[in-house]
């Protein structure tokens, strides 16, 4: 594997953020975008860019508020300009393409990110939200105690080293769905597990449902939920898919 690369990158809204690239072949970049209180350093993480290195150079940052980036989390809202900077840094380097792989929040970051600002080749969401505020599941209502409530925030900081704006969101973003629609004609793919604990079926299709062609959705079975469930045999599906679409 090519030596990593440390980078610091600055978002059109001036929050610095921790970020790292792996060198790869110049057709294609991943930009992988983690979920809520994730991190690019994490091994989860860090094994899937090596699977992804094999099709093309990766960059992973920490989204604004988590690990050694700077600002405060907006929990999907305006992670959507930490991507765009990623993505830019990608041109910089000389790549021809850019795929942004999203799990979980940063799923729904990518199909926002893709929708909103556009400039990238294809689009991967895995284990994302369709739409916000869901509390159907038991993971679920904690990650909106660790959001909404004073307490919740400051054990997430502790534990996680992840800070949360606690303003909310003023006005409400337009959730994954809403927007999907505006992706194509850049290809997306939807992937979701069977055995996801935070959010069931039903949200993937809602936003593949949303979205226009060119699409794809794919139901994997047994596959629980975002980068710490993904095994290396998804990963390489997912880059040979981008590789392709791209």
């Amino acid at each position: 594997m090519p030596s990593l690369e440390p980078m610091t990158l600055y978002t059109g809204d001036a929050v610095r953020l921790d970020a790292a690239h792996l060198p790869g072949d110049k057709g294609l970049c991943f930009v992988l975008a983690h979920g809520f209180t994730c991190s690019w350093r994490k091994p989860a993480l860090r094994r899937i860019a090596g699977v992804l290195n094999h099709y093309g150079g990766v960059i992973g940052l920490d989204f604004r508020g988590h690990g050694r980036s700077g600002g405060l989390s907006t929990v999907g809202d305006r992670e959507v300009l930490d991507v765009e900077a990623a993505v830019a840094a990608a041109r910089r380097r000389g790549y021809e393409r850019v795929a942004v792989a999203g799990f979980s929040m940063g799923g729904a970051v990518a199909v926002r990110h893709a929708a909103l600002h556009g400039g990238v080749d294809c689009v991967a969401s895995i284990s994302a939200p369709a739409r916000w505020y869901y509390r159907g599941t038991v993971p679920m209502r904690r990650v909106h105690w660790a959001i909404e409530r004073r307490t919740g925030r400051l054990a997430v900081r502790l534990a996680r080293r992840t800070r949360i704006a606690a303003e909310g969101w003023d006005p409400v973003p337009e959730a994954p769905y809403e927007v999907a629609g505006r992706i194509a004609p850049t290809p997306l793919l939807v992937v979701h597990g069977d055995a996801d604990p935070f959010f069931p079926l039903e949200h993937a299709h809602q936003l593949y449902e949303a979205a226009r062609d060119p699409r794809e959705l794919w139901i994997e079975p047994s596959f629980g939920h975002a980068e710490a469930a993904a095994p290396p045999a998804l990963i390489k599906k997912i880059g040979e898919w981008a590789a392709a679409a791209s």
